[in-house]
């Protein structure tokens, strides 16, 4: 394989993928690697036998539970926004055509030990029983007020600057309680915590114009998230299918022998890969945190997600075949949040008849599966529970002098925004300009390029 690339890319999660897709169409040299035989990483979507054997390797699955070929377990828990990042470069790349997706079916908030329907409008909020009769008028009057906001007409803006009033500010003036701020901040706004409160509104405005943009895009006021068939580990196979078609060389089940540098000191840069294969060489490297372990400081947060098999669908939901519930930290005396995202075998992810619950937060105690007792009350009796934690990585350096460019580990975050911004500041890094999205060419013009 000795061979000459201008990237290499090291790990096969979203991020590295859609990295790798996005440099092949603009004409870059890639190859691929990954140590292990699939694709997704630590966003990976395992079936059952991979499930058991990384976080229950003395259990086996019960039989009950179908053919390992039924499911599709996701390693992160999240949904796509309709009108997010990830969409948006989904559609312009159309790697669409390779991933089907399913709008999930519903936004649930916990409130007061129930859960009940994030209003998707100004009609619903009149309709919730999240509200009394005055606040669901407050709150209606502030939904307006967001809506009509308009940058270059101040007679919109309700006297304020949202680049220096705080949300807390914009809340007192619409009197809403506590309760309706949680579920605007947390279930709408998806913050995890309630530091937006003493930051300026500007933020908590892009995230709500971007929840509502999200729920307008397909109609139907169900939720605002999308989510693939046969799980998220579908998005960097896709991705890996346009990096191929531009040229990418991908190796799954290759194990790096050793990582190879020029100069010494300070000025060691980055020179290629040794494998089994042979020498690879780059000046440039992108690759998640565990290939360079050395180059990566903890950020203190460690995440809990338990995989919760089920035989029902959550109550009190209309019998949901997909749905997203946020437990706002304030409900249960908590710092950050916890997300339930359920999907089922409407998805294709696991056996008929079953559902995928699979809970995540931030760990504050030495106890965290305790933690999450509020979540299992919610999703009612179990056939199954698989935890993990995981320690939350993130680069020492920006790569920019030693040709080193290394993602950030999946936050608890139910959405992907983050997870777009590490893609678009990564490629800023390496590429020196800005990620414009640009249509890309047709399956017949691609054809073309193939033959060619």
């Amino acid at each position: 394989m000795d061979e000459n690339y201008d990237v290499i890319v090291l790990g096969t999660g979203l991020t590295e993928c859609v990295l790798s897709g996005l440099l092949s169409v603009e004409g870059k040299k890639v190859l691929h690697i990954d140590r292990q035989d699939f694709y997704g990483g630590e966003s990976a979507s395992l079936n059952l036998t991979q499930v058991y054997n990384k976080f229950a390797p003395t259990r086996k699955p019960d039989q009950s539970l179908g053919k390992d070929r039924d499911w599709c377990v996701d390693l992160i828990p999240k949904f796509l926004m309709a009108s997010g990042e990830l969409t948006n470069i989904l559609v312009h790349t159309d790697v669409t055509r390779y991933v089907e997706f399913k709008q999930v079916t519903g936004s649930y908030v916990y409130r007061d030990g129930k859960i009940a329907k994030v209003p998707a409008n100004e009609m619903e909020a009149l309709k919730s029983p999240l509200m009394g009769i005055f606040e669901k008028r407050r709150m209606k009057k502030f939904l307006e007020f967001v809506a009509a906001y308009k940058e270059d007409e101040a007679s919109t803006h309700a006297g304020f600057d949202f680049d220096k009033n705080t949300a807390t500010e914009v809340f007192y003036k619409y009197g809403l309680e506590s309760g309706t701020k949680d579920f605007i901040g947390h279930a709408m706004a998806l913050w995890s915590k309630d530091d937006y409160l003493q930051e300026p509104f500007r933020q908590t405005y892009d995230r709500l114009t971007l929840y509502f943009d999200s729920m307008k895009k397909f109609g139907g006021g169900k939720s605002p998230y999308l989510y693939p068939l046969y799980g998220l580990g579908e998005l960097p196979q896709g991705f890996a299918r346009l990096s191929a078609i531009y040229g990418g060389t991908y190796m799954l089940d290759t194990p790096i022998d050793e990582i190879l540098y020029e100069g010494e000191g300070e000025d060691k840069k980055f020179a290629g890969v040794v494998t089994k294969e042979g020498t690879a060489r780059a000046p440039i490297v992108i690759a998640d945190p565990t290939y360079f372990p050395d180059r990566v400081s903890k950020t203190g947060e460690r995440v809990i997600r338990a995989m919760c098999i089920l035989d029902h669908p959550i109550a009190n939901t209309a019998e949901s075949d997909s749905l997203q519930i946020i437990i706002p930290q304030n409900q249960v005396g908590r710092k950050n949040d916890i997300y339930i995202a359920v999907v089922s075998s409407a998805h294709n992810v696991c056996a008929k008849g079953h559902y995928l619950a699979i809970i995540s937060t931030v760990c504050e105690t030495d106890r965290p599966h305790i933690e999450l007792d509020p979540a299992f009350k919610v999703i009612g009796q179990t056939k199954d529970v698989l935890m993990g934690i995981s320690e939350l990585y993130q680069p020492l350096d920006s790569g920019s002098k030693n040709g080193i460019y290394i993602s950030k580990s999946y936050d608890p975050s139910s959405h992907f925004e983050t997870t777009t911004d590490d893609i678009k500041d990564i490629y800023t890094r390496v590429t020196g300009k800005p990620l414009v999205l640009q249509k890309r060419a047709t399956a017949e013009e691609e054809e073309a390029l193939a033959a060619n």
